[in-house]
């Protein structure tokens, strides 16, 4: 009898590869690992020449551009798996951006149309794939959103993120609960801080760092490698009967007062 946490057969879309430290390329090697056949996507075709030979360590046999403020790329990249597997057992997740100008100023100063984009690329991007994954996901599947611990409490200098990935956690909920009867799982990860491309635009970002490694009850600093693992038991079988949570790989950071 085959393992519940072995992913062979399945296939599965990551969104947010861009280099070899991203948090999408943790999950990327671990799933592929567990057995799934993977779909990845870059944002530019600037990025393509650094994400190419990742993608061919994947043996990825779906590679497109997705900009998801580009309506018509993220269809064509699910009408092209539609067209290639007929089928789609997971969606990743894991894109953020805001206007540095918003990030770095204070959330009551934020613009309306920086407020507007952080939502849209962060947040509502996850909906809309949602909807297209949602007729490929015949017999059910997973999606997971990347949200962070400034999504609960105020954490220094991460501003105007805490309330869009807010945004995104409360999305996974309702997902979850409008998706379920489909067999469709909806989870948001939140990882702690891991030095990623996208992490360095937030100000003080190796403090963050360096406090969940000395507080956190596990205390060793984090790496993409934990958040793959992580995300690969929640695509499996092994997390069939796992819906609609806010799942934490940070050390136990979250429990801190």
């Amino acid at each position: 009898m085959q393992s519940p946490f072995s992913l062979a057969g399945k296939k599965g879309l990551i969104v947010g590869i861009a280099n070899d430290k991203s948090i999408a390329w943790g999950c990327a090697q671990a799933i592929r690992q567990a057995g799934a056949e993977l779909a990845v996507t870059w944002q530019t075709e600037k990025a393509l020449p650094h994400v190419q030979p990742l993608f061919d360590t994947l043996q990825a046999p779906i590679q497109m551009q997705l900009d998801v403020t580009q309506p018509a790329q993220m269809e064509a990249v699910f009408e092209r798996i539609r067209s290639e597997w007929g089928r789609l057992d997971f969606v990743i997740h894991s894109i953020a951006f805001a206007p540095k100008q918003d990030l770095h100023g204070r959330v009551v100063d934020s613009s309306i149309e920086g407020f507007l984009q952080a939502m849209d690329i962060s947040c509502h991007s996850f909906v809309r794939m949602a909807r297209l994954a949602e007729p490929l996901m015949t017999e059910g599947g997973s999606l997971l959103a990347m949200s962070y611990l400034g999504a609960q409490e105020v954490v220094p200098h991460y501003g105007i993120m805490g309330p869009v990935k807010a945004a995104l956690e409360s999305a996974v909920r309702y997902l979850a609960s409008e998706l379920g009867e489909a067999g469709i799982r909806v989870h948001a990860v939140s990882p702690g801080p891991i030095k990623t491309r996208a992490a360095s635009g937030i100000a003080d970002f190796d403090h963050l760092i360096a406090e969940n490694a000395q507080r956190a009850p596990l205390g060793d600093i984090l790496d993409i490698n934990d958040v793959g693992a992580l995300s690969a038991f929640l695509v499996s079988d092994g997390a069939r009967a796992m819906t609609g949570s806010t799942v934490y790989v940070d050390g136990g950071f979250n429990i801190l007062n």
